[in-house]
């Protein structure tokens, strides 16, 4: 922060304290202007009072002056017209200003509108390159801007991006993203799973397990962008996770640290984009981290410091978490509040440092700098323990996933069994698991954990006093038709494959062919898909007579007779979810590129820049 804006935000704190008012006489006069010798006057005497040089301090009341008298110009335009008046501050990736503009727009148009003039302002060609940001949400483009919440002299936030590409590179990226996450997110391929922090699988409901699923793969991509300084990129990405989080049950996102995790690097993209109109939203986010942080860890994180030791890694995330609280305090003028939690960050920082030359002997040992750095502040700087700690951490994540595969592999059969995505249908894994260990059918157990709303207890009283009417109410079990089991092996599917896929599916023709294309194991399976029905499409546009001749000749699949239109239209149909499976692929390799394999890399924080960041509001302290 530069001398001229902490100046600023002094004098705003402190004309506030004293009632001063720069837009009323005798600062001002309506019609006649500032008063130069009331300012002067007001200038000297809090430059004395508060250390700042007598020009500095005019210099700074006569902007805080037209800056008020601006937004009583727009607040009269807003009641006689309705034109509201937007503040709109554009950053770059390293947080510097771009622009400043005025925007005005009616709160009763979509938020489209507001991007749009935003975007001509800024001469992007695509409005929706406009991502604007108002108290820690981003603008949606087809809700009012009212419904949103937005007010006439609110202050907005847009990331512009690259300047060489007025931003188009990063929100083709950001739209690049959010494409791939999707795709491996609902792929049936389970790219990706839920699993707590000592690699145990969790099962949650389809639309929770989902939402949850978008929110952490997004943050994963958020950090990527922040290791690499992006922090435009960052916070957008970010945010979009906040929306998906949002779609969790709320007590559930209390009990889980991502959500911590979240808003914590939201208020911290804030801070390295140097962006303190956002103050409100930041101070209600590091108040449910430490909220969710103070559940898990205990009051004062004590039962975390008791298990942990107070050189634990999870103490990064608490370091950042009371710098910024340090940084909200200093800005808003609480200075003596500052200094203290300033200062416990200092003391934390001195214990956590990790010794380099420890760092550079297990690195010497073939460990990443990550998980050398977490096990030496896990070890209290030992290095024979860190590697015991790296070791052991290892051999526990695998057994956990190890022990979870079960449990796993009977949740994807749930979901193919499952008709339609209904929360209310979903049956814990888990507790089918326990039930089953007790020799009951996997049938049964279904049923009466869907009627119970998976309570364990309830369900094990209908398996012993009512197991005759649960079976009595199993739908009836229905063999493959036999028409749609032909096409099936026209298409090219393996008999036993197309039987399961009709049997499981009710005879479903379509959602067979997802079952299948889904049931694949690898890229190359799904790649022969793809020629097959390549070949087939071919032949549709040929004569009967070369269809058949190309059918008497395939070797591989199920010989074919010539295409209908009908057939030829399911053929294309089922190449077109081939490709959809195909791209799942792609998305996630683009996804992964620069995940790093650590199963606690969040932790990982180096805690060199919030040193730099500590000295720095020390300074302004001291000043």
């Amino acid at each position: 922060m530069s001398d001229s804006e902490n100046n600023l935000m002094r004098l705003r704190a402190r004309l506030q304290q004293r009632g001063v008012k720069l837009w009323e006489s005798p600062y001002y006069v309506e019609n006649v202007g500032t008063s130069d010798a009331a300012v002067e006057g007001l200038a000297q005497e809090l430059s004395r009072e508060m250390h700042i040089s007598a020009a500095s301090c005019k210099n700074s009341l006569l902007e805080l002056q037209q800056h008020a008298l601006r937004k009583l110009s727009a607040r009269r335009e807003f009641n006689e017209t309705g034109l509201a008046t937007f503040h709109v501050r554009c950053v770059d990736s390293h947080g510097g200003t771009v622009r400043l503009l005025q925007v005005k727009c009616k709160l009763a148009e979509p938020g489209a509108m507001l991007q749009a003039k935003i975007a001509h302002e800024l001469r992007l060609s695509e409005a929706d390159h406009v991502k604007c940001i108002s108290a820690g949400r981003m603008v949606a483009p087809q809700a009012t801007l009212q419904d949103q919440g937005l007010k006439n002299n609110q202050q907005l936030l847009v990331i512009v991006g690259q300047a060489d590409a007025q931003g188009e590179a990063l929100y083709e990226r950001i739209r690049q993203i959010m494409r791939d996450v999707e795709l491996v997110i609902d792929s049936d391929h389970h790219f990706v799973d839920l699993e707590d922090q000592d690699g145990n699988a969790m099962f949650l409901p389809p639309h929770e397990n989902r939402a949850l699923l978008l929110g952490m793969a997004l943050c994963e991509k958020a950090r990527s962008a922040m290791r690499r300084e992006q922090y435009d990129e960052a916070l957008l990405l970010f945010l979009e996770a906040d929306e998906k989080f949002n779609n969790c049950d709320s007590k559930f996102l209390e009990c889980v640290d991502n959500y911590a995790l979240l808003n914590l690097d939201i208020v911290w993209c804030y801070l390295c984009l140097k962006n303190i109109t956002q103050l409100p939203d930041a101070q209600r986010r590091l108040d449910v981290c430490e909220r969710i942080l103070q559940r898990s860890y205990g009051p004062n994180f004590s039962r975390l410091y008791a298990l942990k030791g107070s050189s634990c890694p999870e103490r990064a995330i608490i370091v950042r978490l009371q710098l910024l609280q340090g940084i909200i305090l200093f800005h808003s003028n609480r200075h003596d509040e500052a200094r203290s939690r300033l200062q416990t960050v200092a003391t934390a920082l001195g214990e956590l440092k990790v010794n380099t030359e420890q760092l550079a002997v297990l690195m010497e040992m073939g460990f990443d700098a990550s998980a050398a750095r977490l096990a030496l502040r896990s070890s209290n700087g030992n290095v024979e323990r860190a590697v015991q700690f790296i070791q052991q951490r290892r051999l526990s994540v695998q057994q956990a996933r190890l022990n979870s595969d079960s449990e796993r592999e009977l949740s994807r059969r749930l979901a193919q069994m499952q008709v339609g995505n209904d929360d209310r249908d979903w049956v814990h894994p888990r507790s089918v698991c326990r039930l089953m260990e007790l020799g009951y059918e996997r049938s049964l157990v279904v049923e009466a954990l869907r009627r119970t709303g998976n309570d364990i207890t309830k369900s094990l009283e209908l398996l012993q006093s009512h197991s005759e009417e649960l079976r009595r109410n199993l739908p009836a079990t229905q063999t493959a038709d036999e028409q749609m089991l032909f096409t099936l092996r026209e298409l090219g599917f393996k008999l036993s494959a197309a039987r399961a896929a009709l049997e499981t599916t009710r005879n479903n023709l379509d959602n067979a062919i997802d079952f299948l294309l889904k049931s694949f194991a690898t890229e190359q399976e799904l790649n022969s898909v793809i020629e097959h029905m390549t070949s087939l499409t071919e032949q549709g546009a040929a004569t009967d007579e070369s269809a058949s001749a190309s059918a008497s000749t395939s070797t591989s699949f199920a010989r074919l007779t010539a295409l209908t239109p009908s057939k030829l239209a399911l053929v294309k149909s089922v190449l077109s979810k081939a490709q959809t499976e195909i791209e799942s692929y792609s998305a996630y390799k683009r996804f992964n590129e620069d995940i790093p394999d650590i199963d606690q890399d969040y932790l990982d924080l180096p805690l060199e820049q919030e040193e730099q960041i500590l000295n720095e509001y020390r300074q302004l302290l001291e000043h």
